[in-house]
């Protein structure tokens, strides 16, 4: 790379750091998620490089390599901050809540994108698969500031949105191992493809979460004692994520992706409280690395496909809205009130991290698995889900709580 290139590559990506740590507070103070800005800034980014090539091919690289590395971050976030022991306390009501929410998000999201959209079916499967996932962050935030987090229903939020991202990862990694198959073979024997490639994918996941489990109950808590003698909590806490890179890395090598490693490397330090603690200290890594995985994101928007995207994202808002909605309303009523059961199922609308992690990697497998519109009108149904839910979850947490 030529020098000017390269001093013009760190001038971005400095403007980047910075710009981040801008629009989250700007944002934040209007109860907006830093997400939109940073969307908003990478397809900024892309218009820029298009017309006067401010990044060009290796800028782009490097642009992607710091996406992948927010991705890391964020997944292993998510698996630190999960709590698998109080989760399966709570197990027999949040599971029923889950297996609905996410059987509804998926029919719709299928049935909206191949029948409503006319869409080709691998598109539509790629649709249905990150409608399921939610995002934890998000409403989180508004039940935190109600001061309802810690109660009951807080706490319920909390269970299916859990297993909601779990059973998201697991679905994404089944996903990715079909794919190719499916590219090949079409709709033929499809069912015989799924059986032959999600066996081979559950001998996997069961060596690596195994592998994971090994070492998390009989390798960390002694590593991390271990390491405390020689380092205080910010720089063990960049040891631990150095840790999970390497984890992550793992299972890119055996056929994973490194963002299903770094999640599976968060549970395995999140059962010892003492790893959870040092969070706090993970908190600079993650602020430095994670903007760019949604900065990839707009990037990776093609302006001339936005209208179709545009389009497209109203139809499936409706289909996202509605498979949560519907899904979770009607099972949480088996367990608590119709409020509290709409105030659950608007918790889980919002789509984020692993709706748009899905996205990214398939339509960076090609026109075939996410096209270009269908890419940027699943970022839509993003944008839309996280900005329009705030106001509405922070209003029905009031009201509720009047009551």
């Amino acid at each position: 790379m030529e020098p000017e290139k390269l001093a013009m590559l760190i001038m971005i990506t400095g403007a980047l750091i910075v710009l981040a740590l801008l629009i989250k507070a700007g944002l934040r103070k209007l109860r907006l998620p830093p997400m939109l800005g940073f969307l908003l800034v990478g397809f900024a980014l892309r218009l820029l490089d298009e017309r006067y090539g401010c990044l060009g091919s290796a800028g782009r690289e490097v642009m992607h390599f710091l996406g992948i590395l927010g991705v890391i971050v964020l997944l292993f976030r998510v698996g630190l901050e999960s709590d698998l022991a109080g989760l399966v306390k709570q197990l027999r009501c949040a599971s029923v809540i889950w297996f609905a929410n996410v059987a509804a998000s998926a029919a719709l999201g299928y049935l909206a994108a191949r029948y409503l959209l006319r869409l080709e079916f691998i598109p539509s499967l790629v649709v249905a698969t990150a409608m399921t996932a939610t995002s934890v962050g998000i409403p989180s935030l508004i039940w935190r500031d109600a001061k309802a987090l810690d109660s009951e229903d807080g706490e319920r939020f909390i269970d299916v949105a859990e297993l909601d991202d779990i059973s998201g990862v697991i679905l994404m990694a089944l996903l990715f191992a079909v794919l190719p198959a499916l590219k090949d073979s079409g709709t033929n024997g499809i069912w015989a493809i799924v059986g032959k490639e999600a066996s081979k994918f559950a001998v996997k996941l069961v060596l690596f979460a195994g592998g994971c489990y090994l070492f998390s109950r009989y390798v960390e808590k002694r590593l991390t004692g271990w390491l405390r003698q020689f380092e205080n909590a910010p720089s063990l806490m960049l040891i631990v994520a150095g840790i999970g890179f390497m984890i992550a890395a793992a299972a890119g090598l055996i056929g994973f992706s490194a963002a299903i490693g770094a999640f599976f490397a968060g549970l395995a330090f999140s059962r010892d409280p003492k790893s959870v603690d040092l969070d706090a200290s993970f908190g600079s890594v993650y602020e430095l690395f994670s903007p760019f995985f949604f900065y990839s994101i707009g990037l990776l928007i093609d302006p001339g496909a936005l209208t179709t995207g545009l389009v497209l994202g109203s139809a499936l808002v409706v289909a996202a809205i509605g498979g949560k909605l519907l899904g979770t309303v009607f099972s949480a009523r088996l367990f608590v009130g119709w409020t509290a059961a709409a105030v659950l199922g608007v918790s889980l609308v919002p789509r984020a991290e692993i709706t748009l992690l899905i996205m990214r990697r398939s339509h960076a497998m090609g026109e075939w698995a996410a096209p270009a519109p269908v890419y940027a009108g699943m970022v839509f149904v993003a944008l839309v889900t996280c900005v329009a839910v705030p106001p509405v979850l922070h209003w029905m947490l009031r009201k509720r709580q009047k009551r």
